[in-house]
């Protein structure tokens, strides 16, 4: 724009001729000038004043709706942001059948370092050399003169070390919150449970997988989200577990025993209400296992669920109820007993039983030779399908991730020779497990029982195996092993509860080949109370000697048998069994009374 001079010499010659003042014109035209600067000055501040009015309308606007967004809005506690979101710390517990605790979680840290932020690495090493006895202070401090900038030194640490720790009071030692599994009863149903291990870490979080047992059978079911914590409940009741360990542990110690495993079995269900394996292990600090040796030796092994041995005897009742199922023999039936060779194979007795013995006393006296004869009335495959009907030539379909490995093992040419040892318990074998169930099956009134880890709610009828007359016999003949003098196993018997049930003492492979008489595996198929089986117990003690007489006694009726008795006088009162002698006495005082 071109500014308008303040003194055009056209408007100064004009007032000069007209005799007017020139200096006016130029006052004149800087009045104007002024004019029209004031006035571009009102506008631009008009313009500025409507800007800054519409940005506090549009501030206020956004601010208004949001604190309405806000107000219309539910409120929720924030969530932490974690870098390592995907890792799931959360597990359900797990608990008895009636709804104690077997295993929960516990809040506690783990233990880090930045080697770098160290302020006394040498005498920080040596500090935590003396709280955590396994860390080595020398090679420590080399770790923290490295390139490392960062060091894990434990993944969970109990609240007594974390305070040891930061008394230190090193900055570089540094704390990271977890979630640990916890098991209260400590090596209590430890075999059941199995153990857990930390998975994918991070600073904040830590994984919790399972390992074995039911914490890796169920690990999925037990990390799921949708389960909303809910527990898993087990057919196991921690008192009678408690209670049939410490009598198993005693027994074992008693007997001079290696090992030793047990199974307490509802009949009917299939549910187990108590199983152990000696040696044991705490699952909070779980064992590495073998690598080298026998791997039964080790303590992580399973031997009521994983353990694959011949099992003696007990195999005897299996073949006196086919032959009695089938209709080929009475209670008393007289059956050849003398002994005799089949090949270069000699079948014989413990000791002379006579020419003959009815099939009752077989059983109670436990004749090979008698159970032999048996068996080739009943023929190779009709054996082999009856025990393959009772669950013993399959793995157990157990809820636990071992009972899977454990599959029987019996020979590939099921010849006459082998139908003749499987029907007294050699040349097959199966699991204490495998025991417990075909029993249950034999006693419970003829049906099949699929063993189970977890509590039923409804219990279902299994596939017919003996009829219920067969089963009532038999419940009659092996209560007599128990209470006659002549029977294996008049050791078992329990004041005020009727035991039934049948011995098996089994020789161990030699190395060298062969049978070795003086290793044994003794076991005891029992059942309780005898006229309406409730629970099979199944107790297994592994090279047992009873030292307490002149001579050592391995058999189980001197070993097994006197344990299972105790067993069952401990657990019967806490399952809920009235003693007969009860009975008596609340009968005699009625009629006192009256």
């Amino acid at each position: 724009m071109i500014r308008k001079p303040l003194r055009p010499l056209a408007q100064i010659f004009s007032a000069r001729s007209a005799g007017e003042d020139p200096d006016l014109v130029e006052l004149t035209n800087r009045r104007e000038r002024a004019e029209i600067q004031h006035g571009r000055m009102l506008r631009k501040t008009q313009r500025r004043l409507i800007m800054i009015g519409c940005i506090f309308i549009i501030s206020f606007g956004v601010i208004g709706m949001r604190m309405t967004a806000l107000a219309m809005t539910e409120p929720r506690e924030p969530k932490a942001q974690n870098s390592i979101n995907d890792i799931s710390v959360s597990r359900a517990d797990i608990v008895d059948r009636n709804g104690r605790i077997l295993a929960t979680n516990i809040e506690t840290h783990s233990l880090y370092v930045h080697p770098k932020q160290l302020a006394d690495p040498s005498g920080t090493a040596l500090r935590l050399a003396e709280i955590f006895q396994d860390i080595d202070a020398v090679k420590l401090k080399a770790r923290f003169s490295g390139k490392q900038n960062f060091l894990w030194l434990r993944g969970a640490i109990s609240p007594e070390e974390k305070q040891a720790v930061h008394d230190i009071g090193d900055p570089g030692l540094l704390f990271g919150p977890r979630e640990m599994r916890l098991y209260p009863n400590g090596k209590f149903a430890g075999h059941i449970l199995g153990g857990t291990t930390f998975g994918k870490q991070g600073v904040h979080s830590a994984e919790v997988i399972g390992v074995a047992g039911v914490e890796k059978e169920f690990d999925e079911l037990l990390r799921d989200p949708k389960s909303n914590g809910r527990p898993l409940k087990l057919s196991i009741d921690l008192s009678v577990q408690s209670a049939l360990e410490k009598v198993l542990r005693g027994g074992m110690q008693l007997m001079n025993a290696k090992a030793a495993s047990a199974v307490l079995m509802e009949v009917h269900s299939g549910e187990i209400f108590a199983m152990s394996s000696l040696p044991d292990f705490d699952p909070n600090n779980r064992p590495i296992g073998l690598t080298k040796g026998d791997q039964s030796d080790d303590p992580l092994f399973n031997r009521a669920v994983q353990g694959l041995y011949e099992q003696g005897s007990v195999f005897k009742t299996f073949t006196v109820a086919q032959a009695m199922e089938l209709g080929l023999v009475e209670a008393d039936t007289m059956v050849d007993t003398k002994r005799f060779r089949w090949g270069k194979y000699a079948i014989k007795d413990y000791k002379d039983y006579g020419p003959e013995l009815a099939v009752e006393k077989v059983l109670v006296k436990s004749s090979n030779v008698g159970t032999a004869r048996l068996s080739q009335m009943i023929g190779a495959n009709s054996q082999k399908s009856f025990l393959g009907s009772l669950g013993l030539l399959v793995a157990t379909p157990i809820e636990l991730v071992e009972g899977s490995t454990a599959k029987p093992q019996f020979p590939s040419n099921w010849s006459e020779i082998a139908t003749m040892t499987i029907s007294y318990g050699h040349g097959i074998s199966g699991s204490p497990l495998h025991l417990a169930a075909a029993y249950s099956a034999i006693v419970n009134g003829g049906t099949f029982v699929s063993p189970t880890i977890l509590q039923k709610s409804v219990s279902e009828v299994g596939a017919r195996i003996i009829s219920k007359n067969v089963s009532d016999q038999l419940r009659s003949m092996l209560r007599d092993v128990v209470r006659t003098p002549e029977g294996t196993a008049n050791l078992g018997e329990v004041s005020g509860y009727s035991v039934g049930g049948k011995t098996g003492t089994a020789e161990k492979t030699s190395k060298t080949g062969g049978y070795d008489a003086e290793r044994v595996l003794a076991t005891f198929a029992s059942f309780f109370p005898s006229e309406d089986p409730k629970y099979v117990l199944i107790i297994t003690l592994d090279e047992p000697e009873d030292r307490m007489g002149v001579e050592p006694r391995r058999t189980a009726g001197y070993t097994a048998v006197p344990v299972a008795a105790e067993v069952i006088r401990r657990v019967a009162p806490l399952l809920g069994l009235v003693p007969k002698i009860d009975k008596l006495m609340n009968k005699d005082l009625a009629l006192t009374n009256h």
